[in-house]
């Protein structure tokens, strides 16, 4: 599997982990180790607010909001192409289209990862920066 494919079944298996996890019908069965393992250690996250967030915020975020819906959470993620692949990188991009409590909202995200074969697909999310779509992108 190439480096773009491993990162691509990552992203598609990370915002699966999520909508388990964020469900507290299903919360008790997502392995949360494996969405750890998945953040490099100096992973950062700009999220469409602008803020920048490092590893432990991510991550503490994550658990913080463990069942925190009640059936009433979905993501799509869609449009999934490389940008840029250098010696054990890819920039990746993405659509994520989310519904929560009957609420839509889409962004466009691009994804920096690298090689670990530690990691559950082979490569680790190092950088994520998130921008809300217009509706009429959606």
């Amino acid at each position: 599997m190439s480096l773009f494919e491993r990162a691509a079944a990552e992203i598609v298996a990370l915002h699966r982990f999520f909508v388990e996890w964020y469900d507290r019908r299903t919360a008790d069965r997502a392995d949360f180790s494996l969405f750890e393992r998945a953040m490099g250690p100096d992973m950062r996250m700009v999220p469409p607010s602008g803020a920048v967030l490092e590893r432990d915020a991510v991550v503490g975020h994550v658990r913080a909001n463990r069942g925190a819906f009640d059936g009433d959470f979905a993501i799509e993620i869609a449009d999934i192409r490389p940008v840029w692949e250098g010696a054990g990188a890819v920039l990746v991009a993405y659509v994520e289209k989310q519904r929560r409590a009957g609420e839509s909202t889409a962004r466009r995200a691009a994804a920096l990862f690298t090689e670990n074969p530690a990691a559950p697909h082979g490569v680790e999310w190092r950088h994520l920066q998130e921008t809300w779509m217009q509706a009429e992108e959606k």
